[in-house]
């Protein structure tokens, strides 16, 4: 495995393959894109297809398909998380040698209980099979989870600036394989970025939350941290994050250009040029290319 950066700029794309692109996704794809062309640097496509339940079938193709038709085109082969099991795996086995994970046979609904009955706002797991002997653990498959510390782990985003979160007040020990056998996102998304060398993360800020359990994990792993930004959310008229689960539509291909001229507008590239060409509007706005700022978590508001 790669544990340091490739040379030179290293961006990625990775959605998930649970439907169709949307124009919230196209922002971030088209983001990640930019910023990756604009330093000369390789834009690649991870599928995180980890969690089978919620995928839907010709989903990856489909974003694919639609990504060229944008003109994003990606560098490299596409991967795909649902092959990669042995690097996970590895990654987990380092962690156990270490004694850096233990396993969990918590449900959902008993951390959640006890997290109430503490007064705890939200799911903050509490460390109980961390101190149980293993007479106490009932004969089933175990969650795995590491050890976090009660410290700040904080980093700079390019984009909402300073950032830091303590992750045994706020987060607690965190999954990194489930009871059912799936991988967890933290662990997954982490050795993925190391072994392909990404190192500049740009994604929306519905993840920004997630970064500084990742950063721990790198840490532990001895990978190298990348540089993040978190890109502002788009919204429907109700204040919702487009999301497939707020039913946003899928983009509809016939008006590529429209529509990436709109992404642009959003990230503040102002009017593009006349083109023949959707691959000429991207070289326009590559050059054109700078990161949004914003000092808080805002979103921009569209009734696409």
């Amino acid at each position: 495995m790669n544990n340091t950066q490739t040379k030179g700029y290293v961006g990625r794309f990775a959605p998930s393959p649970t439907g169709k692109l949307h124009i919230g996704s196209l922002l971030t794809a088209v983001a990640s894109f930019l910023d990756a062309r604009h330093h000369q640097g390789r834009w690649l496509v991870r599928m995180e297809d980890l969690d089978p339940p919620r995928e839907v079938a010709g989903a990856a193709d489909a974003i694919l398909r639609t990504l060229e038709h944008f003109g994003l085109y990606w560098d490299g082969e596409v991967v795909y998380q649902s092959r990669r099991h042995d690097l996970y795996q590895a990654a987990l086995s380092r962690l156990q040698q270490n004694h850096q994970v233990y396993p969990c046979y918590c449900s959902r609904k008993t951390v959640l209980t006890e997290a109430r009955g503490q007064g705890i706002d939200g799911a903050i797991y509490s460390g109980h099979c961390a101190q149980a002997k293993p007479a106490e653990t009932p004969d089933k498959i175990p969650a795995w989870r590491i050890r976090v510390p009660d410290q700040m782990i904080a980093f700079t985003d390019a984009v909402v600036s300073g950032q830091q979160q303590n992750l045994a007040r706020q987060v607690g020990d965190f999954v990194l394989r489930r009871a059912d056998g799936f991988w967890a996102y933290q662990l997954a998304v982490v050795v993925d970025d190391a072994e392909q060398g990404v190192n500049h993360v740009v994604r929306g800020q519905d993840l920004l939350l997630s970064t500084p359990r990742q950063i721990y994990l790198q840490q532990q792993l001895g990978y190298t941290v990348p540089m993040y930004a978190h890109l502002p959310l788009l919204t429907n008229a109700l204040g919702q994050k487009w999301s497939k689960q707020t039913h946003a539509p899928a983009l509809n291909e016939a008006q590529r250009e429209a529509l990436l001229r709109q992404v642009l507008r959003y990230l503040g590239l102002g009017e593009a040029p006349a083109v023949d060409h959707v691959s000429e509007l991207l070289l326009w706005a590559t050059g054109q290319w700078q990161m949004p700022k914003t000092g808080c978590l805002s979103i921009i508001t569209t009734d696409v």
